[in-house]
């Protein structure tokens, strides 16, 4: 069914209101959960949503932590997120990221001790919009084993790389296996099969079962060993420049809070930019599609898509969990 996106995020504000958050960073978190709904990421906007107020109500998030800074120097800087709303956290790092870039021409903000970012390319749009290019990770509980072994040791880090366009932003949000793990969820609770194998069943076999795959906790890393090796770098560069905790910490834990993340954002030098930009994207689209009357997208240009048409005809939810979360 298809919801007008206010009528989105003025239910998203009304629970997380009556759930601990104030006026001004309920409606933060609420304009979030929502544009992750109406840019087409439901695993990480309306279907994620109960999940997060249960782990608010858990003591897992708490909501009017806000962060410190803890060490840095120059455009490096440390900050500890102290449990507090990992959206907010990751909104704060990138802003302060974007004002050690315009005052060095790079700014690298690491946070520690923050909690799920929910879809991150927010962050990369939110850099864009500034004018900046921007490279941000996070890692998260283990949930994908490294390549050769068959037990979750690994985190399945996104990483978000987006160039400012005036055309449109370019915004990779990726995750390191194939599907992301909401991504998996998602088809899960549409009983739709992957387009792609994206992990391996019980019995070893590559599948396009996401419930047989989310069963095994088997999920394929992209490049298969390359993906494998590119996880646990970005785990390394998130708890070493964090000083944070590792992967291996959060999970023995238990839940998915305490994680480390790190924003990157670097101003543009030169002036014919946008020239080089159009040269790189128009050769790039102009492959010949394998199916006639294919386009050839760059990453962030469905999103955009998917927003225009969201914005004039309504957010699709999925209509069981609407009605849970108008229960909550």
């Amino acid at each position: 069914m298809l919801v007008p996106f206010k009528d989105l995020k003025s239910e998203f504000k009304r629970i997380l209101l009556s759930n601990g958050f104030t006026e001004s960073k309920a409606d933060e978190v609420a304009i979030i959960f929502a544009e992750n709904s109406r840019d087409g990421v439901h695993s990480h906007g309306l279907n994620r949503f109960p999940a997060f107020i249960q782990y608010v109500r858990d003591g897992h998030v708490i909501p009017d932590a806000e962060p410190v800074k803890v060490g840095g120097f120059g455009s490096l800087e440390q900050w500890d997120g102290r449990y507090g709303p990992g959206m907010l956290n990751a909104k704060f790092c990138m802003n302060r990221a974007i004002e050690l870039g315009n005052e060095y021409g790079i700014g690298c903000v690491a946070i520690k001790n923050t909690n799920h970012w929910m879809r991150g390319g927010t962050y990369g749009w939110q850099a864009a919009e500034a004018g900046m290019i921007s490279i941000s990770f996070t890692n998260t509980i283990a949930n994908m084993p490294p390549w050769g072994g068959v037990v979750p040791r690994l985190s399945n880090d996104p990483l978000i790389i987006a160039v400012p366009r005036k055309e449109g932003h370019v915004v990779l949000d990726m995750a390191i296996s194939q599907y992301a793990i909401g991504k998996l969820n998602l088809y899960k609770s549409r009983n739709e099969q992957l387009p792609l194998p994206g992990g391996y069943d019980k019995g070893g076999n590559l599948s396009i079962d996401p419930a047989a795959i989310l069963e095994s906790e088997r999920v394929l890393p992209i490049g298969f060993w390359k993906g494998s090796g590119l996880s646990l770098m970005l785990d390394l560069l998130a708890t070493v420049l964090s000083q944070g905790r590792s992967t291996a910490t959060i999970t023995k834990a238990g839940p998915e809070a305490g994680i480390s993340q790190v924003f990157i954002a670097i101003k543009p030098i030169g002036i014919k930019n946008n020239e080089l930009i159009e040269q790189i994207l128009s050769y790039a689209k102009s492959s010949r599609p394998l199916h006639e009357g294919d386009d050839i997208l760059y990453p962030g240009e469905n999103t955009l898509k998917t927003r225009e048409k969201s914005m004039r005809e309504g957010v699709w939810v999925d209509e069981r969990i609407w009605e849970k979360v108008k229960n909550l």
